[in-house]
Formats: C-alpha cells, sequence, structure tokens
C-alpha cells in the first residue's frame, strides 16, 4: 500500500476499535438479561433512540447504494426514493411509535416483534410467532449480505484487496462486536455512527460541489444528459454487457431519456411503506424509556433522514459530473462515493469519512444478526422447543443462530458483482410487506383476528417472492417495485379473513383499549 492508503487504513482501524470498545463497555450490562440483551431494558433516550433507528435503518446502501443509482440513471429514480423514505420515516415515529411502546408494555411486556404479535393475539400454539420468526431469519439473512458486500467493495476499492477476503473479513469484524454488547452497545455505536454519517454525507457533497466548479457547472454538465436531471423523466446508459459504452473521444453514451410516469413514481415511492415494518426501528420505538419522548425522537430521527438522503442523491450526481467515465456498470458506480473521499480528501480526513461507510454497515449488520438470532432464540427456542430454557441457554442458542446467519450471509455476499441497492430492496420489501400491514392493524383496529393476522404475514411475504421471481420480469405495468403489491395484498388478505373469522375476544379487546390510554 502507498502512505495515503496506510493513512486511510490507520484511520479506519482506530474507528473500529473505539466501535469494539464501545461493545466491551457495555457487555457486563448487557449479559444481565435477555431484556437487556435484546431491548436494553427500555431505557434509550430521545436522542439515542432516534439516531440508533436511523443508523441502523439506512445501513451502507445510503452512502454506496442510493449515490450509485443517481450516477449511473440521474436523479427520477433516487430522488423519489428518498422523498418516499423521507415521508415513511416521519409517519412511521408520528402514527406507530407511540402506540407500539404502549402496546408492546400491556401486551406481556414483549421485548421482540414476534412476541408483540403473539402476545397480541393471546396464541397457545404460537403460530404468529414462528411466521414472523422465519420471516425474520430469511430477510435478515439477505439484509446482512448487503452489508457484508458493501464492506467488501470498500476495501477492495480503496486498498485493492480481494474482495472475498475482505468481505469475510468485515462479516468476523461485525459477528464479535455483536457478540459482546447486544442491544445497548449496538444502540450506543450507532448513535456515534449516525453522526459520523451525516458529516460524511455532507463533506463529500460540499468537497464535490467545490471541485467541480461550483453548483452551476454542476447543474450545466448533469443537465447535458438525456433524462439526468429530471423528476419525470430517466437517463438511459447505452451498454452493452452491463457495461455502459463511450464515445470517440472517450465520453459516457447514453441513449434518449426514458419516461417516468405516475405509476413508476408510486412505485418508488412505496419504499416508504416499508418502515412500518422494519424490526430494527421498530425495536428502538419499543426500547425508548418514555413515551413523551417521542416527538423529539422523531423531529430528530426525520431531519437526519432527510439531509442524509439528500446528500446521497447529491453525491450520485456530482460524482458524474467529476468522474463521467469511470464507473462504468451500475455495481461499480456504487463505489463512487469512495472515488469522491480519495480524490477530494487528505488521506486521514478521507479515512474519516469513509469511515461513515464502515459506520452504515457496522450500525445496520449488527441490527440485523442480532433481530434475527433473537427471533429464533427467544421465539423459536424458548417459545416452542424448550419453554423451560433459562436466560443464557436462550443467549448461547442466540449466539450460534447469529453465527449461522453470518455464515450464509457471507455465501450470498461471495459475488463481487452484487449491487447493494437491489439486494436492500428486496429484503426491505420483505419486510415492509410482511409486517408492515400487520403492524398497523395490530395497533389501530380492534376488529383484527388471530387468522387474518397469519393471513396478512403470509400473503405479504409470500407474494415479494411471488411478484419479484415471476410477476415483474413480465415488464410495462407489471415492473413495479414488489412492495406497494405485496402490501395491498397483505392488507386484503387481514381485512377479509377479518371479517370472515370470529371477533377477537374480550379479552383481546379490551387490552386493545387499555393501550391507547396506557402511560409509560
Amino acid at each position: 500500500m502507498s502512505g495515503a492508503s496506510i493513512e486511510i487504513f490507520a484511520t479506519m482501524c482506530a474507528y473500529m476499535a473505539l466501535v469494539v470498545c464501545i461493545g466491551i463497555y457495555f457487555s457486563k450490562r448487557a449479559n444481565e438479561s435477555t431484556e437487556n440483551y435484546f431491548l436494553g431494558g427500555r431505557s434509550l433516550g430521545p436522542w439515542i433512540a432516534a439516531m440508533s433507528a436511523e443508523a441502523s435503518d439506512m445501513s451502507g446502501w445510503l452512502l454506496m447504494g442510493l449515490p450509485g443509482v443517481a450516477y449511473w440513471c440521474g436523479l427520477s429514480d433516487a430522488i423519489w426514493t428518498a422523498i418516499g423514505l423521507g415521508l415513511g420515516t416521519y409517519l412511521n415515529w408520528l402514527v406507530v411509535a407511540k402506540r407500539l411502546r404502549q402496546y408492546s408494555h400491556i401486551a406481556g411486556d414483549a421485548i421482540t416483534i414476534p412476541d408483540f404479535f403473539s402476545n397480541r393475539f393471546k396464541e397457545e400454539n404460537k403460530v404468529i410467532m414462528t411466521i414472523a420468526a422465519l420471516f425474520i431469519l430469511i430477510f435478515f439473512t439477505v439484509y446482512a449480505s448487503s452489508c457484508f458486500v458493501t464492506c467488501g467493495k470498500l476495501f477492495n476499492t480503496l486498498f485493492g484487496f480481494k474482495y472475498q477476503t475482505m468481505m469475510i473479513s468485515g462479516a468476523v469484524f461485525v459477528i464479535i462486536y455483536t457478540f459482546l454488547g447486544g442491544f445497548l452497545a449496538e444502540s450506543a455505536s450507532d448513535f456515534m455512527q449516525s453522526i459520523v454519517m451525516i458529516i460524511a454525507l455532507c463533506a463529500v457533497v460540499f468537497g464535490g460541489v467545490i471541485a467541480a466548479g461550483g453548483i452551476g457547472a454542476v447543474m450545466e454538465n448533469i443537465q447535458a444528459i438525456p433524462g439526468f436531471f429530471e423528476f419525470f423523466g430517466i437517463a438511459v446508459p447505452t451498454v452493452a454487457d452491463g457495461v455502459q459504452q463511450l464515445g470517440a473521444a472517450g465520453e459516457p453514451l447514453f441513449g434518449d431519456a426514458g419516461k417516468y410516469g405516475l405509476l413508476t413514481i408510486i412505485s418508488t415511492m412505496s419504499w416508504g411503506l416499508g418502515y412500518f415494518g422494519m424490526p430494527q426501528v421498530l425495536l428502538r420505538f419499543m426500547a425508548i424509556r418514555k413515551s413523551a419522548e417521542l416527538k423529539k425522537s422523531r423531529r430528530i430521527a426525520t431531519t437526519w433522514c432527510v439531509i442524509s438522503l439528500l446528500a446521497a442523491v447529491a453525491i450520485g450526481l456530482v460524482g458524474r459530473v467529476l468522474y463521467p467515465a469511470s464507473l462504468l456498470t451500475a455495481g461499480d458506480a456504487e463505489r463512487i462515493f469512495i472515488v469522491l473521499s480519495q480524490s477530494l480528501f487528505p488521506p486521514v480526513f478521507a479515512g474519516l469519512v469513509m469511515a461513515g461507510i464502515l459506520a452504515a454497515t457496522i450500525s445496520s449488520s449488527d441490527s440485523y444478526l442480532l433481530i434475527a438470532a433473537s427471533a429464533f432464540a427467544k421465539n423459536i427456542y424458548q417459545g416452542l422447543i424448550r419453554k423451560d430454557a433459562t436466560d443464557r441457554h436462550v443467549m448461547v442458542v442466540s449466539r450460534i443462530i447469529l453465527l449461522t446467519i453470518a455464515c450464509i450471509g457471507m455465501l450470498i455476499a461471495l459475488d463481487e458483482n452484487s449491487v447493494i441497492f437491489t439486494v436492500v430492496a428486496f429484503a426491505w420489501a420483505g419486510f415492509g410487506a410482511t409486517f408492515g400491514p400487520i403492524m398497523l392493524f395490530s395497533l389501530f383496529w380492534k376488529r383484527t383476528t388471530r387468522a387474518g393476522a397469519i393471513a396478512g404475514m403470509v400473503t405479504g411475504g409470500g407474494m415479494v417472492f411471488i411478484w419479484k421471481l415471476l410477476i415483474k420480469p413480465l415488464g410495462g405495468v407489471f415492473g413495479i417495485y414488489e412492495l406497494m403489491p405485496a402490501f395491498l395484498c397483505s392488507c386484503a388478505a387481514i381485512l377479509l379473513v377479518s371479517f370472515l373469522s370470529n371477533p377477537p375476544s374480550q379479552e383481546i379487546q379490551k387490552e386493545f383499549e387499555d393501550a391507547k390510554s396506557f402511560v409509560c
């Protein structure tokens, strides 16, 4: 490695060491009980709850995936996604947060999402709990793989190390860290990492605009590309075998601008629906110490989210101006944040900026692994297999499952041509359609039945696979993002089956009413 690369590497290693220290600091408290390990004893303050929720939610795709989309095909796809996510963040904190904090306490003091659903409907045979836990295992394994892809691409681009080696090394680091501190360490470090992420995003935007000659020069260049800076059009790179072609002067070639119609906009904005079913965000609602502090958390989370999303989109646009022909595939386009960081800043500061990618990756992957492991250990192992299991047994099993999930995630991430945005989009749709509708109905519709809940989860989760693999390839009106049709199908299933089945018991209905006025 060159001297500059060594400085960048040393800076990033120092950052990783700090994250490990946080894990060690919280390890004793985390291991006192499963409630502390999986939910932090419901002790999060408003700042940590808000910032850790957003950091764990956004992951490496915010710094690599979203800028990559903007770099590859321009403003529209990226900005409508960002608008949907911004609205989804605000509405989730406004509508769901307080009610879930109250209801999860009333419903048997639930500490996981499957726990809450099962307790909400007073299950005896734990069917809802099992289905929810299995979907969490499936989709978080996919999610974790996207984080490992990010690690591999980061170190491969920076230092030329073999992608697979760096991907596995990053995964091992995340596993060790998550083993140590559980939810408290994860939330505390996520707070720190959210600050690193937003500083990194803003620094690269400002540095890139200055290097490009100002906002005027940026606008002039990107408007020269057909459809690149349009809300209702999209740039279409001229590709052969997935590689963008270059003209005689070495400039990237684009075809005529494509249309970006109303249906596509609605489909893209449906990313926001995913928030209602995101376990890593919903758990922060359950873990905040007082429901009265959620209003402050909502403002913090929404502000952070909007600034970060807009900065990520801007990075892709500015990157196309500065490096128009450097990244010639959709997968390579996701490296634009790294390329800009290396070129714009001195090595030490570049290392701090790129620690933002590590921050995003660590903050998300530890959440994904911990929630997936808790879903199996707490809900399937203790809930079904061994009901008399002690806290110690549950935590041992959770760590075994955590390791297993990480290994499967690494296998999925072995392909260095994986597009982070695509991997995340599928897992996001899975959670949004499986848990989003039933979460909203469980919290706000007293007539929701256990049978309706089961039908909604199975329909939503199953439709994500069906639409993605069988219907979406048909193209045309069927080419929309799978989250929206799957979400609507889940809602329809909950309504239909709930009306066809017997009303909930008086006990369940009374608990529903109690949750409205419960103060915590």
